[in-house]
């Protein structure tokens, strides 16, 4: 018994340093300790060879929505937003955050998912690069202009949207490539199944631009808890601000992404997931006013 009394406190022990040392990595990347700022032209060749175009039939320029993936990178649902948008006649750019980085499969689930690296925050200057970019791109019109993120990226762009608002750079940027500008341009924000939480800064600073904002929901959300996104909501909504919400029931974080993990517990929803291609470009067209 002593025996299996020391394994166990030593497993114990060894889990409360790997927690601790877990939670130090968290704060100290979410205040920013953890980032090695570049400047936007590093970011930017950095992201650049991997950005995928979609763009409707003819010259263009046409309405252009970013995508920013989940904590695991780019998958299927970034493509099917992708086809959909294309059929609406937008443009859309897929901006990958995880490939240029170099982060293997490992890295992106125990690192970027559990907000030890590359947290939202952070990742709002690959928001910001990005949009930069997008705005020399001939087929974009830089005056009509989305930034649509799923889970992680859902984080990334209500950051992005915050930190611009409050003057602070991301902490990965040595400036902003759009001088004192950072939101010129953008005519609507939409996150699904963001996260809201602790480490999220966007929730307690909010933001005062009057920029459309919807988020789409999970009900009873297991890994983005939903709740806090509602408040964030309705304080906006307080601040006579435009942000609007749809929450699906009976449906699991992820719904409109088929590819899952090996074990996942979440499932593809395809009722939702149309449903949430059709609200979200509605959404979209409104904001651009057509």
């Amino acid at each position: 018994m002593t025996g299996t009394g020391s394994v166990r406190r030593g497993i114990a022990a060894g889990l409360a340093f790997l927690l601790g040392a877990a939670a130090c990595s968290t704060v100290l990347y979410n205040a920013g300790l953890g980032a090695d700022p570049v400047t936007p032209t590093a970011l930017s060749a950095q992201l650049a060879p991997t950005y995928r175009l979609t763009t409707p039939r003819g010259e263009g320029p046409f309405p252009t929505a970013l995508l920013f993936s989940g904590c695991d990178g780019p998958r299927d649902n970034l493509e099917t937003w992708a086809q959909a948008l294309a059929e609406a006649e937008w443009a859309s750019l897929i901006v990958d955050s995880h490939s240029p980085r170099g982060l293997t499969e490992f890295e992106r689930w125990r690192l970027v998912c559990m907000g030890q690296i590359l947290t939202g925050e952070e990742r709002a200057g690959d928001v910001a690069v990005a949009l930069a970019d997008a705005r020399r791109m001939p087929k974009v019109d830089p005056s009509r202009l989305a930034l649509i993120g799923a889970s992680h990226g859902g984080w990334a762009v209500l950051e992005y949207l915050s930190s611009a608002d409050h003057h602070d750079v991301p902490p990965t940027l040595t400036a902003w490539p759009l001088g004192a500008k950072p939101l010129d341009g953008v005519a609507a924000v939409l996150a699904l199944y963001p996260y809201c939480g602790e480490l999220a800064q966007a929730p307690r600073r909010g933001w005062s631009s009057d920029i459309p904002v919807m988020l789409l929901l999970a009900q009873g959300d297991t890994i983005t808890n939903e709740q806090p996104c509602l408040r964030m909501v309705r304080q906006a909504a307080r601040n006579g601000l435009p942000v609007e919400t749809h929450v699906y029931s009976g449906v699991t974080h992820g719904f409109d992404q088929r590819d899952k993990a090996p074990l996942s517990t979440l499932d593809y929803f395809p009722a939702a997931a149309a449903d949430a291609i059709s609200r979200g470009t509605d959404f979209l067209n409104k904001a651009i006013g057509s």
